[in-house]
């Protein structure tokens, strides 16, 4: 069915929702959340009201669902991990062991980061000829950056990577001052910063321009949890720096308290994640 095309919204160069009518008088609304995550495109009747939402085929359904629980299973466990890691630090236990539970944590971050940049990378496309949704040929990577949702997961996906080379560092003994706060601490920033620009995208993405409040979205609520729990962990990073003078820590607890509490964040977010599915 040909369709012409009636507007485009979103941010900068990036398109986060589009509209178009069907030559029977129906409109079509594509949203890039929508369709990476639930595999959704939404079709309005002529009166305005909304019918049936068109749906991806089985197969592309069955990825995104299978994708999506992997992502909010591995956020689940990470941000569980990492925030029983704090927990343990902040009772006094051991530094050790702290390091190697949030390790394990690491590497469920890295699990959810690379999951969710598939789920980019292998959503339906919408088809500007028609209301349906086009199955892609699997891929295990794209180069996209013009769209919104690969560029935010990617960068989400870099953030655990550098964050994994913050916890492998905190495994070495014996580390000066200066190194901690190289190989430890400004992975940990850099990681940080990752996470709050990819949150901020999403944000852009879900509102679909200028962040607003959308309370009946889980979306939005997902992506805003994360955010927070970016914010805390940079919180934690800023808190965690070592003083050169002293050998210590500006604020253990702060970073501690930082770093549990942003933890539970993405594992609400995690949880949340599993009722966004096709």
């Amino acid at each position: 069915m040909k369709a012409v095309e009636e507007h485009a919204e979103g941010l900068g160069p990036f398109t986060t929702r589009l509209t178009w009518s069907l030559v029977d008088g129906r409109t079509a609304v594509w949203e890039s959340r929508l369709a990476r995550k639930r595999g959704r495109l939404a079709v309005r009747a002529q009166d305005g009201a909304e019918s049936r939402p068109r749906r991806a085929d089985s197969g592309s359904a069955h990825r995104l669902l299978l994708l999506n629980a992997v992502a909010a299973g591995a956020f689940l466990v990470g941000g569980a991990l990492f925030a029983a890691g704090a927990a343990f630090a902040q009772s006094g236990g051991g530094a050790g062991t702290s390091a190697w539970i949030y390790f394990s944590g690491g590497l469920f971050f890295n699990t959810g980061g690379y999951a969710s940049v598939l789920q980019a990378v292998n959503a339906p496309r919408r088809d500007s000829g028609s209301d349906a949704l086009t199955a892609r040929r699997w891929r295990w990577w794209s180069y996209e950056p013009a769209r919104i949702d690969w560029l935010s997961t990617v960068l989400l996906f870099a953030g655990t990577i550098v964050f994994g080379v913050n916890l492998l560092s905190s495994l070495l003994q014996g580390l000066s001052t200066q190194q901690v706060n190289r190989f430890i601490w400004a992975p940990d920033m850099i990681g940080c910063t990752l996470f709050l620009i990819s949150g901020h995208l999403a944000l852009v993405e879900v509102c679909h321009g200028r962040p607003t409040v959308r309370a009946h979205d889980l979306g939005w609520w997902i992506v805003v949890v994360n955010q927070l729990g970016s914010a805390l962990f940079m919180a934690s990073a800023l808190a965690a720096f070592t003083r050169p003078a002293t050998g210590s820590e500006v604020n253990v607890d702060i970073a501690n308290w930082g770093t549990l509490t942003g933890a539970l964040c993405f594992s609400v977010a995690g949880a949340m994640q599993f009722f966004e599915r096709p």
